[in-house]
Order: structure tokens, then sequence, then C-alpha cells
């Protein structure tokens, strides 16, 4: 079964993760494997979190064309994590998983409101935790959420899932034939290069907390426990060389 190299983890997915081919909305093929992936996580004895986006639902660039004010933009992208959050959870219970979702936008109908205690104390009963609707104020991305909560619940590492993209590479390598990618970096190499890695506030926030980060493509099977196991797949980024 293997042994993983961590003992508590952050999960990063992206919303369009979820969407599969489709490009918008959810793709149940999808969800239901990527929550099977997820349990085998579960299964190596780590304690997981979860962070959701919402680009499946919501994205801030229709907003900006619609002359959107940004703060109520990024709050309804942070509802599209929320519906994300709730499909995933229904995916990982329907596999005898028990998990919670916490939201940081008060909602008590359908999750916790988040309370770090109350979120640690569901991690080490081996409840996954799904941290939903961001940090609650505009302007912040879900990476930074990512970053703050695995700082915030001691977390070992980021395990940020990538669409189709097996790292960090320095150029888009959809667009640059040339573009090198790395296997290990700085966050201040992340920082000064400006690498498309996470947003500058989550980066900085992973490099002040001493967080690791693996970055790595969700599309290859297995490639989640790969990460957990602490196999070379994909880009660590690290606080020191």
């Amino acid at each position: 079964m293997g042994v993983s190299e961590y003992k508590r983890v952050v999960i990063k997915l992206s919303g369009e993760a979820l969407a599969g081919e489709l490009g918008f909305g959810f793709s149940p093929d999808v969800i239901k494997s990527i929550a099977g992936e997820i349990k085998e996580v579960i299964d190596l004895g780590v304690e997981v979190a979860l962070v959701v986006g919402g680009g499946n639902i919501w994205r801030g660039k229709i907003g900006a064309e619609m002359g959107m004010e940004r703060a109520n933009a990024d709050y309804m992208g942070m509802l599209g994590t929320v519906m994300n959050a709730l499909a995933l959870q229904d995916s990982l219970e329907n596999l005898g998983v028990p998990t919670r979702v916490q939201s940081s936008i008060v909602m008590t109908q359908v999750a916790e409101p988040y309370i770090r205690r109350k979120a640690v104390r569901h991690l080490e009963k081996a409840r996954v935790v799904i941290f939903a609707a961001g940090t609650g104020n505009p302007y912040f991305s879900t990476d930074t959420t990512a970053a703050l909560r695995a700082a915030e619940i001691n977390a070992d590492a980021i395990l940020m899932a990538k669409n189709n993209v097996d790292g960090v590479y320095s150029a888009d390598p959809k667009l640059d034939s040339e573009a090198v990618k790395y296997d290990t970096l700085t966050y201040l190499d992340v920082i000064q290069q400006g690498l498309q890695v996470m947003d500058s506030t989550a980066s900085t926030l992973c490099m002040d907390n001493d967080i690791k980060l693996v970055v790595f493509n969700l599309s290859e099977p297995g490639n989640i426990k790969r990460a957990a196991l602490g196999e070379k797949i994909g880009t660590v980024v690290r606080r020191d060389a």
C-alpha cells in the first residue's frame, strides 16, 4: 500500500478540473474519479483537507465583461466553490469517506462555518474537510485560501493538482516549445521570475510559513496518491533550495 511522506495535506483542485472535457459545469465521471483518488490517499492514513476553485461555474472574466464590480464578481465565485465542495462531499461519502464542508461565508443549512479548531478535530478523526467560499473576502484567490488554510491547520504540504500540466515551466509549454520544466524551485524563484504557479500572495504565505508545494498533473490517473507518497512527479517548491 505504501507509506505517505506526509501526515496532513491540503489538496488544491481547480474548479475547471470538475468539468472535465465539458469545460463548464460538472462531469460526474471526473468527480467520481477524483473522489476515488482522494480515498486512496485517505487509505494511506493521511489527513486530507481540500480547497477547490469555482472556475467551472463562474469566472471573474465574465464579471469584468459585464462591467460588474470586482467584489461582487468575487463573491459569486466564492458561491461557486460551495457548489463544488458539496458535489465533492457527496461523491466522497458515496465511497464511505466521512466528509465535512466548512464555508467562510455562513450558510448553516448546507455547511459548517469555518472554525479552525473544529477543522483540526475533524482531520484528527480521519474526516476530509473541504474548505469552501475562499477566505470569505474578495480580492483573494483560492490559491491564497489553500496557503492560508494550510498554515492554519499546520499541513505538511499543499498538493496542487493542475489540468494537463505536469509541473512548473519557465513559460507556457503550449505556446513556447522551448519552455523548460523545473523539478525544484524556491518560492523566491517563483516570485522573482513571475512563474504562473500561484498568485504572489499565496506564494509569500507559503514561503513565510515554510509550506512545501507539489505541483503535478491531475489528468494522469493515480497522481494524487503518488504525490502523497512523495514520488518524484511534477515540480516541488520549497522555501529554501
